[in-house]
C-alpha cells in the first residue's frame, strides 16, 4: 500500500490505538492477515458513499461508508480504487443500509490488504472521527513535549564547556541510538551511544561519506539509509570544514528529523571557526539595508551568486527555520510562523519533513522576481503533492514563437480585459489552467476552498462569455494569461 504522498504535522495514529479505544467498538474484521495493526498508520478520518472515492481521497485516511451505493459486483473494483488512492483503511458502518458487512467487501480487502473495521450500530461515523482526532491531540501533545525538552536539552549542552561532546551525548540519549562527528577525512572525531544493530557504524561511516565525497564539487547535504531496522543519516555541519554529523537509532519518530536538526544547527555554529569574507560580506549588506541603503546598493555586498530563493512550509518549532536553511547550506533564512524564506548559493535538494519551492538561479539584482518565482513553485509543489518544485521558465513554443511579442500582448490584454482588474480571479484562472481543471488541486495550491475556486472560474466564464469546457477557448486563455 502506498504511503500518503503529503502526511499533516500531527502525527497519525495506528490503526491498533484506534481498536484498543473500547468507547468505540471497532473491530478488525478483513484485510490484515499477517502484519500487526500497530503498522498501519492512519492520517485522518474521510466519509464518502461515491461509488468511487478515489478523486477525494489523498492518502492516509480511515474511509468511513456504510456501502450505499456498494454491490457485490463492484466490491473488488471499489476497494482496488481505494488502495489505489493509498486509504490507510476502511470502515464499514453495518447501519442503516445493511445489517452485516457484506461478505463480497470482506472477500476484496482481504484480496488487495485493505484493512477493514466494521463500526457498529451505536457508533456514529463523527464519534469515529472524533476519537481519531483527540488520538492525535494526544501523540501530538507527548511529541511536542518529547522535542521540546529535547531542545531544552541540547541548548544546555551546547552551554556547557565542552559543549561539542555534550550535544552528541544529548542527542544520542535522546534518539536512544549514536551519535558521531566525522572529520573530513571520515575518522571518528567524538563518538556516543549505542550501536542499534550490528554492523552499523562502518554503515553509518559509508553513509558519511556520501554527504562529503572527495573532489565532490556539489554534494548532497543529507543522506539516510537503514540497516537490520535501525535508521541512519548523515547532514554536513555548515561552516565549510567538511565535518559531518551521522546518526544510527532503532526507531524514528516523527520529531527526531526535528530533534536532529536543533543538533546540526548548533554543531554548525560550534564547529565553526570565524566569519569568513563571504559572511562579512553578507552581514554587512544587512546592515546596509537596516542603516537605509537600497536593495540595489545592498545587493552586491550578497556576493555574485547566483542565487537560489526558496519558499518551504512544514516545520512548525522554533529552531525550523534554522535547522532548514543550514540543510540548504545557508545561515540567511527568515519566517512569518508560516512559510520559511532561505537565501542560498548552493544547489536545493528536497529535505525531508519538508515541502519547497526553489526559484531559478538568479544574481543579485533579480531576488525580488525570484522570489515570486519561489512562492509560486511552493503553491505548484503543495498542489501536486512534491516534495520539491524548481521554477521552470517556459520553453520556446514553434506556435506562439510566430506571433509577434507585441501583438500577443496586445491580444492578452484585450482578451482578459474583463478580469484583468481582479488579481484573485486572474490567478485562480492561470492555477486552474494549468492544472488541467481540478478543481481540488487549485484549492490547494491557492489555499481556499474548492467552492471558491468553482465560484471564481464560473465569474472568470461569464465575465470572459466563454465556455471554459472547449478545449480551444482553454489555450487561447491559457495563451493569453502567458502573454500579460
Amino acid at each position: 500500500m502506498p504511503e500518503p504522498s503529503a502526511p499533516p504535522p500531527t502525527p497519525p495514529v495506528s490503526l491498533a490505538a484506534l481498536l484498543a479505544d473500547g468507547s468505540l467498538g471497532l473491530r478488525l474484521i478483513a484485510g490484515l492477515p499477517d502484519a500487526p495493526a500497530e503498522r498501519v498508520a492512519v492520517h485522518w478520518v474521510h466519509t464518502s458513499e461515491m461509488a468511487d472515492p478515489y478523486p477525494y481521497l489523498l492518502g492516509g485516511e480511515l474511509l468511513l461508508t456504510a456501502g450505499v451505493q456498494l454491490t457485490d459486483a463492484h466490491a473488488d473494483t471499489y476497494v482496488g480504487r481505494v488502495v489505489e488512492a493509498g486509504a490507510a483503511a476502511l470502515g464499514f458502518g453495518v447501519a442503516p443500509v445493511y445489517d452485516t458487512v457484506p461478505d463480497s467487501l470482506l472477500e476484496a480487502c482481504d484480496r488487495h490488504g485493505l484493512p477493514l473495521l466494521e463500526i457498529p450500530r451505536r457508533t456514529p461515523f463523527t464519534t469515529v472521527a472524533r476519537g481519531v482526532w483527540r488520538l492525535m491531540a494526544e501523540a501530538r501533545h507527548r511529541e511536542l513535549r518529547r522535542v521540546t525538552e529535547a531542545q531544552q536539552g541540547l541548548a544546555a549542552a551546547a552551554a556547557r564547556p565542552d559543549p561539542v561532546p555534550a550535544v552528541l551525548r544529548q542527542l544520542a540519549v535522546r534518539l536512544g541510538g549514536r551519535a558521531v562527528l566525522f572529520a573530513p577525512d571520515g575518522a571518528e572525531l567524538h563518538a556516543t551511544g549505542r550501536d542499534p544493530a550490528p554492523g552499523s557504524r562502518t554503515a553509518l561511516a559509508r553513509l558519511a561519506r556520501v554527504v562529503n565525497p572527495p573532489g565532490a564539487a556539489s554534494p548532497p547535504t543529507s543522506a539516510t539509509d537503514t540497516l537490520g531496522g535501525a535508521r541512519l543519516a548523515a547532514y554536513a555541519l555548515g561552516g565549510g570544514q567538511g565535518l559531518v554529523l551521522g546518526v544510527a537509532a532503532g526507531s524514528r519518530e516523527a520529531g527526531d528529523h526535528t530533534v536532529t536538526g536543533v543538533a546540526v544547527v548548533l554543531l554548525s555554529l560550534l564547529t565553526a571557526p570565524h566569519q569568513g569574507a563571504a559572511e562579512a560580506g553578507r552581514s554587512a549588506a544587512l546592515v546596509r539595508l537596516l542603516l537605509g541603503a537600497t536593495p540595489s546598493e545592498a545587493a552586491p555586498l550578497l556576493g555574485p551568486g547566483p542565487w537560489t530563493v526558496v519558499h518551504a512550509h512544514g516545520g512548525d518549532t522554533p529552531f525550523a527555520a534554522s535547522a532548514l536553511a543550514a540543510a540548504l547550506g545557508s545561515a540567511l533564512a527568515e519566517t512569518d510562523g508560516a512559510t520559511v524564506r532561505v537565501l542560498t548559493d548552493r544547489p536545493v535538494a528536497a529535505q525531508p519533513g519538508w515541502t519547497l519551492g526553489a526559484s531559478a538561479p538568479v544574481g543579485p539584482a533579480a531576488l525580488a522576481e525570484a522570489d515570486t518565482q519561489a512562492e509560486r513553485a511552493l503553491r505548484h509543489a503543495e498542489a501536486t503533492r512534491a516534495d520539491l518544485v524548481h521554477h521552470r521558465e517556459p520553453g520556446p513554443d514553434a506556435l506562439t514563437a510566430l506571433v509577434p511579442p507585441e501583438e500577443a500582448a496586445a491580444h492578452a490584454r484585450a482578451r482578459l480585459a474583463p478580469i484583468a482588474g481582479s488579481p484573485a480571479l486572474t490567478e485562480t484562472l492561470r492555477t486552474w489552467l494549468s492544472l488541467h481543471g481540478s478543481w481540488d488541486r487549485t484549492a490547494v495550491a491557492l489555499t481556499v476552498h474548492r467552492n471558491t475556486v468553482r465560484h471564481r472560474i464560473a465569474r472568470c466564464a461569464a465575465l470572459l462569455n466563454a465556455d471554459l469546457d472547449e478545449a480551444d477557448v482553454r489555450m487561447d486563455l491559457w495563451f493569453a494569461l502567458r502573454r500579460l
